[in-house]
């Protein structure tokens, strides 16, 4: 207990002085546990290092989009501009695409198909003469023999050796002319490129236009267009059929040859955009930075820090040490932080170890953004930042936000304040936006507002940088897509980050507090009176915490289970006894105490065993401090009057309440047991009830370990009285009503009281 709220929290160190904590082994014990703290943050300090380790040298300053240069900036050294990636591969692509494709000829195609036709007129010949004069059924045998479907027509074409002659003369004259040109099988290239590339021509490889080449189906057209036109329709639809049947292509492509040649052109484009000479001018003084000017900025630092490299280990080792240096001071504000004022959160290896991952974490993602060429947008700052707020509050997650945020726009691949100026904003939405989630639906409340956070930083930088508004949509879309990620992941993720830190955040309480929990269910069936009693207790003990500030909705779910241990025992207690049945009544007090005392360990068991958080199941234990059993203590010393009853039997194990919401519940649970059996309970008679129970806690020393202040305890006895007051106010006599009674009813005394 602190006499007021402007005077520091119990200091851990003075009370391990008072202990005896300037012994040696005290000391070495207190530099164990910073160096191990300390070996964490170098550690996670030399991690960042290594996830970009291209440090900025100080050779040049660093201009963004947008900034007028104060002086000239002049190339001491030459250096290259390489293209992104994406004007590479989009150079490259180009190269390929004008490569033309390669075809390889085939000088025995036109002879393969040649024979093929000969063969079959050949047949119909020999057929039709072997079947005399009629020869129908001599063609029908030679088209069956080839497999080529046709119609009667085409079967009277073929019986009339003149028309079979002209039709074989002038397929066969078609197939030398066009066949000797190039034929392919299939579509060509050169709805794209001129020519294509063709190996295999008598005169040797070369490259043909694309539109003297012909396509199978042009063979077939050009065939049929020099056909006679007395020899009709027929004919020509024999014909088509015949080149179908006998056809091979004379032009044939030659897909590997051709990716080579398309590999060869895309290995021969050039990675370098511009060369600068040294003495060149890269921006001048009271010039603004655009786009060309800023690219050329960066690629003459890299080529500084190159040099540098080259020249030898001392500036990379310079550098390495610069690196660690800055990253182990920025993070060195966090862990001041949780030192000066979260030290049980300090004090705590899980939590310190848990926050380091989450940095490293989006250190690592922003590091697989930079090397992907990906939008900083998406740097998922907001997902740590969740988190943290959710465990341990938006003040934590503020500074926590702004501190990736300084981290980030420190690493070569995010130099300048675009990167760093996003990651804060939207940061410091997701500390701030938690505060709305409430419930499950209200998750998009907080993507919302992080994601309107990161559209008008695209907003703000596109301004600055005069950057067309197609830029500063998709910069504004990535940052919501990443609001939304880092939203949703955050939720997911809050299970294992609260299993690890061992941390109870409202979302656990809430469902704690659920009447569905088994515990409370088997309380209310089992213990009905204690249940009743818990819950007139949560409304005491919330109604304090919303006025002294602590947080309500635990000591609620508190209260919920602080008197859990009665459920193995519960006719043990006054408020599940039936009246004047008391089994206390045939047992010595020490047993009885003993009974009693022991609902904090059945609790505590039953706690555990149904996975109740650590936090709540402090309320077991701390509720009752290390009080008296009066009554049974009492009873015991005048059974003995020689003194020799051992008060240690009739006290709780405690310990003392270690919070404030554990001190309130103390409070509320003593003066609501006390109020149940006060006579003509009128505001005065409780006020003074209230006084004097909590002046004997503070007389009897079990509100000296908890934060409270006496301001505080002068409100919950304010906040007590008066609710108090309100749940057992004085009853009012009402009359009787008249009520008219059947003759053959049996007679019933009428009720004169009835609650108020």
């Amino acid at each position: 207990m602190k006499p007021d709220a402007d005077l520091p929290r119990p200091d851990r160190r003075a009370a391990v002085r008072a202990a005896g904590g300037d012994a040696p082994w005290s000391r070495v014990r207190r530099l164990r546990h910073h160096g191990l703290r300390f070996a964490l943050l170098l550690g996670t300090a030399g991690t960042l290092s290594a996830l970009f380790p291209a440090a900025r040298g100080a050779d040049t300053p660093v201009l963004e989009r947008g900034v007028v240069a104060r002086e000239d900036v002049v190339a001491e050294i030459p250096f290259q501009i390489p293209k992104t990636g994406e004007e590479l591969r989009h150079d490259q692509d180009e190269a390929a695409s004008g490569v033309p494709p390669v075809y390889d000829f085939d000088p025995a195609a036109a002879d393969s198909v040649l024979a093929g036709l000969r063969a079959f007129f050949a047949s119909v010949d020999a057929e039709t003469r072997a079947a005399g004069d009629n020869g129908e059924q001599g063609v029908r045998r030679a088209l069956a023999a080839a497999r080529v479907p046709t119609t009667l027509g085409a079967v009277e074409v073929l019986r009339d050796s003149v028309r079979r002659a002209t039709l074989q003369t002038a397929t066969e004259a078609v197939v030398r002319a066009r066949m000797a040109e190039g034929v392919a099988r299939g579509a060509l290239y050169r709805v794209r490129l001129p020519a294509v590339r063709v190996r295999g021509l008598p005169g040797g490889e070369r490259l043909v236009p694309s539109d003297s080449l012909r396509t199978a189906e042009e063979l077939y057209g050009g065939a049929a267009a020099s056909l006679p036109p007395e020899l009709g329709a027929d004919a020509g639809e024999l014909q088509r059929l015949l080149l179908v049947r006998y056809f091979r292509p004379s032009l044939t492509r030659n897909d590997s040859e051709t990716q080579a040649a398309r590999a060869r052109a895309r290995a021969a484009v050039d990675p370098v955009k511009a060369r600068v000479l040294a003495g060149e001018k890269i921006v001048g003084a009271r010039e603004q930075v655009g786009e060309r000017e800023e690219e050329r900025l960066r690629a003459y630092q890299a080529a500084l820090d190159q040099q540098r490299d080259e020249r030898g280990g001392g500036g990379t080792a310079g550098r390495w040490l610069g690196s660690i240096l800055y990253n182990v001071l920025l993070l060195g504000i966090v862990g001041f932080l949780l030192r000066l004022s979260r030290l049980q959160l300090y004090d705590d290896a899980r939590s310190v170890v848990f926050v380091a991952v989450l940095v490293l974490a989006v250190a690592g993602l922003a590091s697989l953004v930079a090397h992907a060429h990906l939008p900083p947008e998406l740097i998922p700052v907001p997902f740590a930042t969740l988190v943290v707020a959710v465990l341990w509050g938006g003040r934590l997650a503020l500074v926590l936000a702004l501190v990736l945020a300084l981290l980030l726009g420190g690493q070569t691949p995010f130099l300048g304040a675009a990167v760093a100026f996003s990651a804060a904003v939207g940061g410091a939405a997701a500390s701030f936006g938690v505060r709305l989630a409430h419930r499950r639906l209200q998750t998009w409340a907080v993507a919302g507002v992080i994601g309107t956070a990161y559209a008008a930083c695209a907003l703000a930088i596109g301004l600055l940088r005069a950057e067309p508004w197609e830029v500063v949509g998709w910069s504004a879309l990535y940052g919501v897509i990443n609001a939304t990620g880092c939203t949703l992941l955050a939720v997911g993720f809050l299970p294992v980050a609260e299993w690890f830190t061992r941390v109870t955040t409202a979302q656990t309480l809430l469902e704690l507090a659920d009447p569905k929990h088994p515990l409370l269910r088997r309380l209310s069936m089992e213990a009905p009176g204690t249940y009743a009693h818990t819950i007139s207790v949560a409304n005491l003990a919330e109604a304090v915490c919303n006025a002294i500030g602590a947080n309500a909705l635990l000591a609620r779910v508190g209260v919920y289970y602080h008197d859990i241990g009665k459920i193995s025992k519960p006719h043990y207690f006054i408020e599940n006894q039936p009246r004047g049945r008391n089994p206390h009544d045939k047992l010595k007090p020490a047993m009885s105490a003993a009974i009693v005392r022991s609902h904090v360990i059945e609790g505590q068991r039953l706690a555990e065993e149904y996975r109740v958080p650590a936090t709540v199941r402090d309320f077991i234990t701390q509720h009752h401090g290390t009080q008296s059993i009066s009554f049974f203590l009492d009873q015991a010393r005048a059974c003995d009057p020689d003194g020799r009853v051992n008060a240690a039997d009739f006290q709780y194990l405690g310990p003392k309440p270690q919070s404030r919401e554990t001190a309130v519940v103390m409070m509320a649970d003593s003066v609501e047991s006390a109020a149940r059996v006060l006579q003509d309970p009128t505001p005065e008679r409780i006020r003074e009830l209230v006084d004097r129970i909590v002046a004997a806690k503070i007389a009897a020393g079990q509100l000296d370990e908890s934060p409270l202040t006496l301001r505080e305890i002068h409100t919950a006895r304010e906040v007590l009285a008066r609710v108090l007051s309100g749940m057992y106010h004085q009853r009012i006599d009402y009359p009787a009503p008249a009520v008219e009674v059947p003759r053959d009813a049996v007679e019933q005394p009428e009720p004169t009281r009835a609650a108020g």
